[in-house]
């Protein structure tokens, strides 16, 4: 019988096949492979070479529950943005997480990586803190995300459900959430319809990309000077406003891609005399608690952040025993408030 292709070697191969081919037992392999002075040093060189020659990882997160040794999980958000730990959307999904682990007996650290620091993300897990890693966002890092899952890094990530991923992901249906947003303006009657939001940003871009679908379906060209592309958290927004209204720009409706920014735009419109939703309606992105609480309150799409942190840590555990990668979208709600009316 041929050998089996290197690639499909490589995702079949077990602890228990470098145990057979070294000639000792799986638990030997496992202690080696854990660097434990139990094991003599040249068995564990012999055994370690194997592995590597093979490009076999060992899955820490997995064998340190195992050994019941570690009983917390990292959750990293990813620091190459404006958005801040304490945005509301943020403290809602982290707070889910933290309850739906403490059901399960572990427990949470919560760490930011700045730009510039993706190879933090294994050595969290590979030093032993954290039996896996729940990653809030991609950004920059999906490439990165990629070559972690392909090297069997435990993990789950929320972000946006990209075709490529390898990773397991947990998101909303961000273009289904831009074209409902666009098209409850649309059916109010509105044709001048901006944007608010960063276009490179994966979650942003998809709701961007269903923004443009419900104009393209209402037979309304996009004007590209409506296009704000800030990344979520954005101080510049009142600004914008200023530099619009200063040009005479028309426009009678905002769609923003974050509930945060939308009340930051309903705050500076405020504050010029531009009555919403009297002169310019808005809708919102995630339907944080406050959006119901500002005046006027706030037509948003619903990501429901109870559902997502649960799934976040079911798919965490589901990557740390080992079972195939796989993705959950959940659907996208518009809630109507008087923001949009």
């Amino acid at each position: 019988m041929s050998p089996a292709p290197p690639d499909q070697g490589r995702r079949r191969m077990q602890m228990a096949d470098i145990a057979r081919l070294a000639g000792v037992s799986a638990s030997t392999v496992s202690r080696a492979l854990s660097g434990s002075p139990l094991i003599p040093e040249a068995t564990r060189n012999r055994i370690t070479e194997l592995a590597s020659s093979l490009n076999y990882r060992v899955n820490v997160g997995a064998a340190n529950l195992r050994r019941k040794d570690v009983h917390t999980v990292g959750v990293i958000i990813l620091g190459d943005s404006m958005q801040s730990i304490s945005d509301p959307f943020l403290l809602s999904i982290l707070g889910t997480v933290a309850d739906t682990l403490d059901e399960r007996g572990m427990s949470l650290l919560l760490s930011r990586l700045k730009e510039g620091q993706p190879h933090q993300l294994p050595a969290f897990v590979e030093s032993g803190q954290v039996a896996g890693l729940i990653v809030i966002g991609q950004l920059t890092w999906h490439e990165h995300l990629n070559r972690l899952a392909a090297q069997r890094m435990p993990m789950a990530v929320w972000g946006a459900c990209l075709p490529d991923a390898m990773y397991p992901v947990v998101g909303g249906d961000n273009e289904q959430g831009g074209y409902l947003a666009t098209r409850h303006l649309v059916e109010r009657g509105c044709r001048r319809i901006a944007f608010f939001g960063d276009t490179t940003h994966p979650e942003a871009g998809l709701r961007y990309r269903g923004y443009v679908r419900a104009l393209t379906e209402a037979g309304i060209e996009e004007d590209p000077r409506l296009l704000q592309s800030f990344l979520f958290g954005d101080v510049r927004i009142r600004q914008t406003i200023d530099e619009w209204l200063a040009l005479d720009l028309d426009f009678d409706s905002i769609f923003a891609s974050s509930d945060v920014t939308a009340i930051s735009i309903m705050g500076a419109l405020k504050e010029r005399g531009i009555d919403v939703p009297g002169q310019v309606r808005i809708v919102g992105y995630d339907d944080i608690a406050l959006a119901e609480h500002v005046h006027p309150s706030l037509t948003s799409i619903r990501q429901p952040t109870e559902t997502a942190g649960k799934a976040l840590v079911e798919l965490l555990f589901e990557s740390i025993a080992g079972l195939p990668q796989r993705s959950i979208t959940l659907p996208a709600q518009l809630i109507e408030r008087e923001s949009s009316r």
